[in-house]
């Protein structure tokens, strides 16, 4: 017996489109999730929205159950939270996170999604790729107690981090951004806030997530010597360029790039893609992360609201898409 579900597709760079779905009955090992909730993550998905990822890392910015191809026609996301209907006993009636695109059910293999803990509001859960994401760079970065630190764009990813490095003993740590409306958002995580031009020097680390240019020469000028930036923005297709002579080498300043498609080596042996997905729903049972949802919409508007994200018309940190019981 064939179920159906809806899904949205980018049909071409800068429009998108429901289509409908025809499922299976899941197989042995595989599960039936009914989408509860889906987050639209501003900076990867509205790059992709637009069409700017580059063919070279085509291969590399597959979601994985992403079906079509970059620039278009394509099914992307990898943020959503959902009940599952049938598959395991153990798992039927669990809610449970899934690296998905928008679409109001799916199959995937039982292992392919991950139970949410009950402290965890299932409307959180949608955040569980981007603090994911945050452990990583956070892995890569080994901060330490006492640390001056900078977290540089106060979008979704650079919130999610600087929300973990609030919990650090003995930091001194300010979130920076060019939008003084992101004071609020630092507020609610308990952080510090700055502007570029107030931001204060010094800094042991910067974690970069401005995806800008000017971003990240503020992160160089930020550092004493000695000092690291690690990069977590992705910037598709665009070039920058950076200041790499003056004070760069008699500074010894370090700039490491961090990418979530890998464990970071720094993380304890034996702990792979699993393990960080559930430490990353664990730290959701944290309250001041919903300051990183700022926006929410039916899933059946998403055609309309992606342009709208894409353009900043919508200003968004994660953008929430609510599905109804049907689908």
């Amino acid at each position: 017996m064939n179920r159906s579900a809806r899904a949205f597709w980018l049909r071409s760079p800068g429009h998108g489109e429901l289509r409908d779905v025809a499922l299976a009955e899941p197989g042995d090992g595989e599960v039936l999730v009914r989408a509860l909730y889906s987050g639209v993550s501003r900076g990867t998905e509205t790059l992709v929205f637009r069409g700017g990822v580059p063919e070279s890392q085509h291969a590399v910015m597959r979601a994985p159950f992403q079906e079509g191809d970059f620039p278009g026609p394509v099914k992307y996301g990898y943020l959503s939270v959902g009940v599952v209907e049938a598959g395991p006993a153990e798992l039927t009636g669990r809610t449970v996170f899934c690296l998905y695109p928008h679409q109001t059910r799916y199959v995937v293999p039982a292992s392919a999604v991950t139970v949410v803990p009950e402290r965890v509001p299932p409307a959180r859960a949608v955040l569980a790729g981007t603090v994911e994401t945050a452990v990583n760079a956070l892995w890569d970065a080994t901060p330490l107690i006492g640390d001056r630190i900078a977290v540089i764009g106060g979008g979704m990813v650079g919130c999610s981090v600087a929300a973990l490095l609030a919990r650090f003993p003995g930091v001194r740590l300010q979130l920076v951004d060019a939008d003084p409306a992101r004071a609020r958002t630092a507020e609610a995580l308990g952080v510090d806030f700055a502007t570029p031009e107030d931001a204060l020097d010094g800094c042991d680390l910067v974690v970069h997530a401005s995806a800008t240019e000017q971003g990240l020469t503020r992160a160089l000028e930020l550092l004493a010597p000695e000092g690291t930036v690690v990069e977590l923005s992705w910037y598709g297709d665009r070039r920058i360029a950076l200041p790499l002579g003056e004070a760069f080498h008699s500074r010894r300043l370090t700039v490491r790039s961090t990418q979530v498609g890998t464990v970071s080596p720094a993380a304890r042996p034996g702990r792979g893609y699993a393990e960080r997905l559930t430490l990353a729903l664990d730290l959701l049972a944290d309250s001041a992360l919903d300051a990183l949802v700022t926006g929410e919409s039916a899933f059946e508007e998403l055609p309309q609201v992606l342009p709208r994200l894409a353009s900043g018309e919508i200003p968004a940190l994660c953008h929430r898409v609510r599905y109804g019981d049907t689908g």
